[in-house]
């Protein structure tokens, strides 16, 4: 797995990934059926731990909270075949919902978000995080129009401000935004801030799922996972 200083360990971690998603529970969307789904989200998060996006530790998160864990989604463009197995996973959520075109979060979600757009044939438009003061002057990135339906893709959402502000853009601009898709919800308040605006939250995963898998894996053990437990409940 690409980032893994120990190819034998690596190879190790991911037999005991596929071994547990076959005996445990599915975990992700909608908690699915498909034994086929959970071993591929299984070795999804197996292959983000051996990236390094996902980090446990002592951490200072953007808003200055301390954090015993750190998830950066970003590192996912350095690993092709990982983006891959996200994209596959992000258009999962999406099945069911009705929309006409995908808009990225900048920054963080905008490889996602192509990558998401190639695999289910449906454009992306992205928010800038500034209008621009030259040419056309746009602060919306891509080709729309008023009145079409928009998915947000996230990568994550803490609380979902940024997602929120992202949102206020796209409805000003006149889109239909009901539904935000994320790969992991730390469980932090999210859901009930987007819900309050209208927003339907559909994660891959939830932060306690991407323990409870890194755990059955053996990449997580028993006092770590406890600590960050209890950090959640606090």
């Amino acid at each position: 797995m690409s980032g893994a200083s120990d190819p034998r360990q690596a190879a190790a971690a991911l037999r005991a990934a596929i071994n547990a998603a076959r005996t445990a529970k599915p975990t992700g969307v909608a908690n699915s059926s498909d034994p086929d789904a959970a071993l591929e989200h299984q070795s999804l998060l197996t292959g983000l731990y051996q990236l390094g996006a996902i980090r446990f530790g002592q951490f200072t998160l953007a808003s200055g909270l301390p954090s015993p864990l750190y998830i950066d989604l970003r590192l996912l463009v350095s690993d092709p075949a990982l983006l891959q197995q996200a994209a596959a996973a992000y258009a999962r959520a999406l099945t069911g919902l009705s929309y006409d075109r995908l808009a990225g979060v900048p920054y963080a979600a905008l490889p996602i978000g192509a990558a998401l757009s190639l695999h289910v044939g449906k454009p992306l438009l992205y928010p800038r995080k500034e209008a621009k003061t030259y040419g056309l002057g746009k602060s919306i990135e891509g080709a729309w129009q008023p009145g079409e339906r928009v998915v947000v893709i996230e990568d994550l959402v803490t609380s979902g401000g940024s997602t929120l502000k992202t949102v206020e853009l796209l409805r000003a601009a006149g889109l239909l935004v009901e539904d935000v898709v994320v790969l992991i919800d730390r469980e932090q308040g999210a859901r009930a801030n987007l819900a309050a605006a209208g927003l339907n939250l559909h994660a891959v995963f939830s932060l306690s799922q991407v323990l409870d898998s890194l755990h059955r894996a053996g990449l997580l053990d028993a006092t770590v996972l406890a600590e960050v437990r209890a950090y959640l409940n606090a």
